[in-house]
């Protein structure tokens, strides 16, 4: 194999594909990237046996091959070599090392051979459909700081994706916090499986989308993701369980409506829990005459109480939150309010921009 690619170009793939290299293995195939020279093109490949992603970029092939060096090691040398540098890859008769060259650097690398390199094969996939990166972008962001990290329950692991009432929707919980947001459903994708993308996955889908403009193509399987956007295509397996009915999570009937100007809430309720304890994080609403009280209360650190004025008309109200998980979706709106519907202390709490919002969240209370 003899190769010689742009710096630049050499960089950003390797940026793509290293990220799903587990910087410790047991298997030490899964600890390289696979480089593939032909056409005039030189394709990266790297895996972890759950995600596999390849970029192709353009080269000038002298000689083509294909061989497999340590990926961390690739991108750190790539990364420290001068901008708009010529980089040559070459492997000669001697099996066992690629030699680097660029400008008056060298290096030579250890290599395993392809046969070693392992294949997740995609197999059938049901369905394909284009969809635009930013509404796939929207779809993640809105949607993945709510995704457990607990592992014994695994099927919450992710995003859960599927496609309802002509909506293709996204929904990730925690058991403490749900988010909720859709986009119109695109041509291809009704009649899906609905599936749950790993959080690696969807943390690696995010940054592809976030580069892309144009329309990404996503093909799926009960079993299997893959989805290509411009000269990447990530392939993934999905969590092999059952995603519970959120649905019933949704309250229905919360008629005692809050509506509070964002940006001040925010900051009050960073503000007061200051002092809550790092356990707890409690924050506690007293609701009523049309102002918000909240209030905090650490028998190790003391006490603090901050009034909003607000857009409340229902019966006073006390109820506790978790400050933390309030903050990251209130981060999430973008209106310059919040709408907030309580029912009462024990019951679950919508928050959303307004009535009818692409994306919705419920947080459950806390007794304070």
């Amino acid at each position: 194999m003899k190769v010689t690619v742009e710096q630049a170009a050499l960089l950003k793939a390797l940026g793509h594909v290293h990220r799903v290299v587990e910087r410790r293995n047991t298997i030490p195939i899964l600890a390289n990237v696979l480089l593939r020279a032909s056409d005039g093109q030189l394709a990266l490949k790297a895996t972890d046996l759950d995600i596999d992603i390849v970029e192709t970029i353009a080269a000038n092939v002298t000689q083509e091959g294909t061989t497999s060096v340590p990926a961390h090691v690739l991108h750190d040398i790539v990364r420290k070599l001068a901008d708009g540098a010529q980089v040559s890859l070459e492997q000669d008769g001697q099996a066992g090392q690629v030699t680097l060259r660029s400008g008056r650097s060298r290096f030579s690398l250890q290599t395993l051979p392809e046969s070693d390199f392992p294949d997740l094969a995609p197999g059938e996939m049901s369905h394909r459909f284009d969809v635009a990166a930013a509404d796939l972008r929207l779809l993640i962001e809105k949607t993945q700081f709510a995704i457990s990290t607990e592992e014994t329950r695994y099927y919450l692991n992710g995003i859960y994706l599927h496609v309802i009432d002509g909506k293709l929707r996204a929904v990730a919980t925690d058991g403490h916090r749900l988010a909720l947001a859709d986009v119109a459903a695109p041509a291809g994708a009704s009649g899906m499986p609905g599936v749950i993308l790993p959080r690696k996955t969807v943390s690696e889908l995010l940054k592809l989308v976030s580069e892309a403009s144009e329309a990404v193509t996503v093909e799926l399987s009960s079993v299997k993701i893959r989805v290509s956007t411009g000269a990447v295509v990530l392939t993934s397996k999905l969590i092999d369980g059952t995603f519970p009915d959120y649905q019933r999570v949704i309250p229905q009937r919360n008629d005692k409506l809050m509506i509070v100007e964002r940006d001040e809430f925010a900051r009050s309720v960073d503000r007061v829990s200051t002092i809550s304890s790092e356990r707890g994080r409690a924050v506690k609403f007293a609701l009523g005459d049309g102002k918000l009280t909240l209030s905090v209360h650490n028998p190790d650190a003391g006490q603090a109480t901050e009034e909003l004025l607000v857009d409340y008309e229902a019966s006073p109200l006390e109820i506790g939150f978790n400050a933390r998980y309030l903050l990251d979706i209130v981060s999430q709106l973008e209106g310059d309010t919040a709408l907030v519907k309580l029912f009462d202390s024990g019951s679950p709490t919508l928050i959303q921009d307004r009535e009818g919002a692409a994306s919705l969240y419920v947080l459950m209370p806390m007794r304070v």
